[in-house]
């Protein structure tokens, strides 16, 4: 029987490499994916994004119920949660979604080819299948889409029962008594949320001296408060040098991060969410003389091919922000460039989310960043406090900030805490993608009481005239 042969073979299900294969299907592709899991979606549907927020949503309803429907004049007594329930709800979420995922292949006539991809030349992939059987797929074209996997720390060994990355913490058989995580990003923080919700004594080692780097200072300020009222506790400035498992426990060795006395402390789990890694290993990269850079990621140019024709690459494997959302658009616009059109992804718009309670969303440049250019900018702030809805609903804590370039009043950046965050910063998205001024947004009717309008009176005090406040 003879090889099979398509137009595009991508490697890797998830969001990057299956949003790639329907767009490519769509544009007249014929396309195979090869993926190892017997599940499409990638780390993304199976063990990441989606189970994360499964959880998350699960013991945010149990902590609401004991804590945040008394206001309301609801009373709820002898409140329990069952984990096992919790976890086989995660689990059909998951399985509803890569169910998804399966049947829009089928739709697409898009051939999911089982088992570990090798590239053994431009336009020629083995595929080895969980019984060892090789098979080898001619394309037209190649799109590597592995994305990423959770990076570790030297002499700390996963071992996704005591010592467990972020796939480890969304399996875990029993809520630990005391649990350490080390980082606090936002994988750190949505896990460690998720877990003292349940009941766990959470504890967050962080090597820097501030929570979720990279975000809005002020932004990280609040959070840290909200989070500590909500039982989380945080070891700043402080590096893990060692931990070892036992049979019941964890120890490990923590330092000042700028040096000094080593303390000891104990705990039922750790979970180490130090960032994640491109998976570009073992794909026959440095025999076909694809280059990679220092820290593993295949380098590309605007079209997202690499240096050897023939190949490409999105998502999480080239540099970036390490997002589902963005391997999907760089996925999209790979495949319209290989279809003849034109294809682009604007970086300044891609909006960033962290799913704890309340949200923590963000598009575009920070204070900071501005600063360190010498760029000149206004600042337009609303607190959630003085926005009607947010009264109504009882979440008042947060704030939307917009800030706008000084001269041209175009939006440079929007960060929001507070609660829909996440949904509330697309209106952003939108207007900084088309180029928009603060002045737009704040003469776009926004309707009454929503939560969006804070958006609004952000802007409006960009200009000095805000309303409400």
């Amino acid at each position: 029987m003879a090889d099979p042969t398509y137009d595009l073979v991508v490697i890797g299900a998830g969001p990057g490499g299956y949003v790639a294969a329907i767009r490519a299907a769509q544009l007249g592709m014929t396309v195979g994916v090869v993926d190892s899991r017997e599940r499409l979606g990638g780390t993304c549907l199976n063990i990441g994004c989606i189970p994360s927020k499964a959880l998350l949503q699960s013991s945010h309803l149990y902590a609401e119920t004991r804590h945040g429907l008394a206001a309301h004049g609801i009373t709820a007594q002898g409140v329990t949660f069952d984990l096992a329930a919790m976890m086989a709800r995660k689990d059909k979420v998951v399985d509803a979604n890569t169910k998804g995922v399966a049947f829009l292949f089928k739709k697409h006539k898009i051939a999911h080819i089982r088992g570990t991809a090798r590239i053994a030349a431009a336009g020629s992939v083995e595929v080895t299948d969980t019984a060892g059987a090789k098979q080898t797929v001619a394309a037209t074209r190649i799109l590597i889409a592995t994305g990423s996997t959770p990076a570790g720390l030297p002499g700390i060994d996963f071992d996704e029962q005591r010592i467990v990355s972020s796939t480890g913490a969304l399996t875990l058989a029993s809520v630990p008594k005391r649990l350490v995580v080390i980082g606090a990003g936002y994988i750190g923080l949505e896990l460690g949320s998720v877990w003292a919700r349940l009941g766990a004594e959470v504890t967050v080692v962080e090597f820097q001296g501030r929570i979720l780097p990279g975000v809005d200072t002020e932004v990280a300020t609040l959070a840290q408060r909200l989070f500590v009222r909500q039982g989380l506790s945080f070891r700043l400035s402080t590096k893990v040098t060692s931990a070892k498992a036992g049979k019941t426990d964890v120890t490990l060795s923590l330092e000042p991060a700028a040096g000094g006395a080593a303390e000891t402390v104990t705990a039922d789990v750790v979970l180490v969410a130090v960032g994640r890694k491109p998976n570009t290993a073992d794909l026959g990269l440095e025999a076909l003389g694809v280059e990679r850079d220092a820290k593993g990621f295949i380098v590309v140019n605007n079209a997202f091919a690499t240096n050897v024709q023939g190949i490409y690459a999105i998502g999480d494997c080239v540099a970036g922000p390490m997002l589902a959302h963005k391997a999907s658009e760089d996925g999209v616009a790979c495949v319209e460039t290989i279809a003849g059109r034109v294809g682009h992804v604007d970086y300044n718009t891609v909006p960033g989310v962290v799913y704890t309670w309340p949200e923590i969303a963000a598009v575009g440049r920070t204070e900071q960043s501005l600063k360190d250019e010498g760029i000149e900018y206004s600042v337009g702030k609303f607190p959630f406090t003085a926005t009607p809805r947010a009264r109504a609903n009882g979440y008042t804590e947060g704030f939307v900030k917009i800030l706008a370039d000084k001269r041209t009043d175009r939006v440079l950046g929007v960060h929001i805490i507070g609660a829909e965050a996440g949904t509330l910063i697309h209106e952003a998205v939108l207007a900084m993608e088309f180029g928009g001024s603060a002045e737009d947004i704040a003469r776009t009717c926004h309707a009454h009481p929503t939560l969006a309008e804070a958006m609004k009176e952000a802007a409006l005090d960009a200009a000095g005239r805000v309303i409400h406040l």
